[in-house]
């Protein structure tokens, strides 16, 4: 299943509607790209508000850790020709009841510090370099077939399963906060599945697959329909 598409056109995301025959409440997916058009953060908003209930992403609090690694998209529309923008949707000002089951930016920094130093120290000096690639080709990556994600493992991923450096990057930036997030849609089917409600999540593209498993294999959502919106024209 498709989530990210590129194609001729553009990059599009695809919003996910997940049901299962025994519950009333149905969960919206939004994969997420930290910078995308306007356009496309417009389109995502005015579908929140017709949800009854969102769970977002966000680490909550700010630390220098955190700063520096935003800045790698951060910096890609301080390039104005990019034409691109970070999202700026102001969730708790879409009217519609919100709850945000990430970690703090202490449980963050508490996993990067159980990642190896000498990682660590490679992640750090690899930032500047990213940063600088991001300005001047931020752009071309994000109409490029690089930015493509489905719900299947891929070729890379196959390729680094094994790779110590991937699993620990893996498990500090992805592996236990979806853990978190999947504990937080399993309490909503636990405590709401009879109320017919649309449950929107709006967590990164990355994060999906493992969303979509995670609802497949706990409780038997499945995915029944999706909507493509363009997340920047070719």
């Amino acid at each position: 299943m498709q989530i990210i598409e590129h194609s001729i056109i553009g990059t599009r995301s695809a919003v996910l509607r997940l049901r299962r025959p025994s519950s009333q409440l149905q969960f919206v997916l939004f994969p997420m790209l930290h910078v995308a058009s306007p356009e496309f953060y417009a389109a995502v908003a005015q579908r929140l508000r017709q949800c009854d209930l969102l769970v977002v992403e966000g680490v909550s609090g700010r630390s220098v850790l955190t700063w520096a690694i935003t800045l790698t998209y951060r910096v890609i529309p301080a390039n104005r020709r990019s034409g691109l923008v970070v999202d700026n949707i102001a969730y708790r000002s879409l009217g519609v009841e919100l709850i945000s089951p990430d970690v703090t930016t202490a449980e963050f920094a508490q996993g990067w510090r159980a990642m190896p130093q000498r990682y660590r120290l490679l992640m750090w000096c690899a930032l500047p370099i990213v940063v600088v690639a991001q300005f001047f080709g931020g752009t071309r990556r994000l109409l490029s077939p690089e930015v493509e994600l489905n719900d299947l493992p891929s070729a890379k991923d196959e390729r680094y399963s094994d790779d110590e450096f991937a699993e620990h990057f893996e498990r500090t930036f992805g592996g236990d906060r979806d853990d978190r997030l999947l504990a937080a849609l399993s309490e909503l089917v636990r405590t709401r599945s009879s109320e017919r409600i649309d449950v929107g999540v709006v967590y990164g593209a990355g994060h999906v697959p493992s969303i979509v498993r995670g609802l497949a294999d706990r409780h038997g959502y499945r995915p029944r329909t999706a909507e493509w919106l363009t997340v920047l024209d070719a």
